[in-house]
């Protein structure tokens, strides 16, 4: 860490994230790609391919002055949701089946408040479908705009598997923040790219849902895709396991 400047962490991450692509250009399959390199199933291999991007100091005052952001709703299995975007990535992400558009426009004027937003719910609905589909292969960008603590923490809630939960607590004693964990929840609450950087995935210490920007309903919801998930990967192992070698399916 002293000589290269990251964390063996960060260092199996990029050798991982660097397999992981070179399978899939390659011809891999998914499933197999995320099963060779280590991972435990495609969840994870479509969280290590996330690239998060911060916008520049110079951004950040400028308030997105001068940045084309295209925007336009879709479907997904959530319900349906609101997307920008700029060339350097997906920017904003949110659900409107509880909270509604005209909330969720306003977060996102908030977050960006003088960027030239474009219209184009084609792209969107792509790109929503390239989000949620399961079987995107390339590197998924985010270009983020936020403080330097609010970056720090949506990139620690990449670290969180698919089908498990982290409390408040937990999150910020990962980040040495353990006496912080008012202002580390915040930073979640936050997160302007929702399922995406998986903040969902943080519960409270009870084992309540705890809060969610977007609605507890829809935050249920992802919970329990994730689990059943989790539930026929660990069924498929089992049943690999009792036919000997068995076969692999993406």
């Amino acid at each position: 860490q002293r000589y290269a400047g990251v964390t063996l962490k960060q260092f199996l991450k990029h050798l991982t994230r660097k397999a992981a692509l070179e399978r899939l250009r390659a011809g891999r399959a998914v499933l197999d790609t995320a099963m060779e390199v280590g991972l435990s199933g495609p969840g994870r291999l479509h969280d290590l391919l996330v690239t998060t991007e911060a916008v520049t100091p110079g951004d950040a005052r400028r308030r997105g002055k001068g940045v084309a952001m295209g925007v336009g709703s879709g479907e997904t299995p959530f319900g349906s949701a609101l997307l920008a975007w700029t060339n350097r990535g997906i920017s904003f992400l949110a659900f409107t089946r509880q909270r509604g558009v005209a909330t969720a426009t306003a977060e996102l004027r908030r977050q960006w408040p003088d960027a030239d937003l474009r219209e184009n719910g084609a792209e969107a609905a792509r790109r929503l479908d390239a989000v949620f589909d399961g079987t995107r292969d390339t590197p998924l960008p985010v270009w983020l705009r936020g403080s330097p603590f609010q970056l720090k923490v949506w990139e620690a809630l990449l670290a969180i598997p698919p089908g498990t939960h982290w409390s408040y607590g937990e999150l910020a004693d990962m980040l040495g923040q353990g006496r912080a964990a008012r202002a580390v929840g915040s930073a979640v609450g936050r997160n302007p790219v929702a399922w995406i950087i998986p903040c969902h995935r943080v519960i409270a210490s009870s084992g309540e849902l705890g809060g969610y920007r977007w609605g507890c309903d829809t935050k249920r919801a992802m919970i329990g895709v994730e689990a059943c998930a989790l539930r026929q990967e660990s069924a498929s192992d089992r049943n690999t396991g009792a036919d000997g070698a068995g076969s692999r399916t993406s």
